[in-house]
């Protein structure tokens, strides 16, 4: 088991979804991270590090394994089921009508071995095997959405929210159901490439945005804005590491992050974010050159 020691002074913020939970403002992601004994140790980690959300997908095939870390390292941590926030995520290949999605629903369940799920996520907006210019994605997500409804109705699913998804999308949702409105939408979001016109929309809307790809093109092998000047000069004068400061700048946006690491010290380091950027520098990374997108572009799909 992982030291109980906290070596930093870690962020506790919750954010308020519009279902009356509320979840912690950073969480870890396990994209990627599929080896057993992997999970286990990053979840050990994490735990003694002050992590108290797990993000998962079933895309992802970690589900399983990530259910059997928190069965077996939460009692050792003196914690239970409802000390954690868990986030899991619908397949684009399990859009539609209510019985697939609650059985695929109940497939991520029974493989994290819960009682309940958090927070439940359409992962993408299009559905898989249709072309992005298809215009059955539209009936394919409304679709997929009126039946995540019914889980959340059902009281299934806490929170019920979306990834990957453009104002368009979301105002979609909004006019075919005007009563349960997405209570997150988790993505990519770096000083390369945000989208202000979302944040915007999601605000006034009550939903949480929640980033990932916080570093950038880490994930692809890409360490451009990790090791960008500006954000090591930042990174400097704070004192801190040049990924705090990228976690940091997201959370001074009032955006939600899951940090992934396999790295003990990494995944220390990036829930120990009780600091401020100064304005003038949230101003420079706002105002980066370059614009970069590393994952997969919802943008196109109809």
């Amino acid at each position: 088991m992982a030291s109980a020691v906290v070596d930093y002074p870690v962020v506790t913020k919750y954010f308020a979804l519009n279902t009356d939970h509320d979840m912690p403002a950073v969480g870890l992601g396990t994209y990627r991270i599929h080896k057993h004994d992997t999970i286990m140790h990053v979840v050990d980690e994490a735990l003694s590090a002050g992590y108290r959300m797990f993000d998962t997908a079933a895309v992802y095939r970690n589900e399983a394994s990530l259910g059997e870390a928190l069965k077996l390292l939460l009692p050792q941590h003196g914690l239970d089921r409802d000390d954690i926030f868990v986030t899991t995520k619908l397949s684009p290949a399990d859009h539609g009508d209510k019985d697939i999605v609650k059985k695929a629903y109940q497939a991520s369940l029974q493989k994290l071995d819960i009682d309940f799920i958090d927070l439940y996520l359409m992962h993408f907006p299009g559905t898989a095997r249709l072309q992005i210019g298809d215009p059955k994605n539209t009936e394919m997500r409304l679709k997929t959405w009126a039946s995540m409804v019914d889980l959340y109705d059902d009281g299934c699913v806490n929170a019920i929210g979306v990834s990957n998804f453009t104002v368009a999308h979301l105002q979609q949702l909004m006019e075919a159901n005007h009563d349960v409105y997405p209570a997150v939408n988790q993505v990519e979001w770096h000083p390369f490439y945000y989208q202000m016109e979302l944040m915007d929309y999601c605000k006034k809307n009550s939903i949480v945005l929640q980033a990932y790809s916080s570093l950038g093109g880490k994930s692809v092998q890409n360490d451009d804005l990790l090791n960008h000047p500006a954000v090591t000069k930042i990174a400097t004068k704070l004192e801190v590491t040049n990924a705090q400061v990228l976690l940091r700048w997201a959370l001074q946006q009032d955006v939600a992050i899951i940090p992934k690491s396999t790295n003990p010290e990494h995944i220390r380091q990036n829930i120990a974010l009780d600091f401020t950027i100064a304005p003038e520098d949230m101003n420079i990374l706002n105002n980066l050159e370059n614009e970069v997108k590393y994952a997969w572009d919802p943008s196109n799909v109809v």
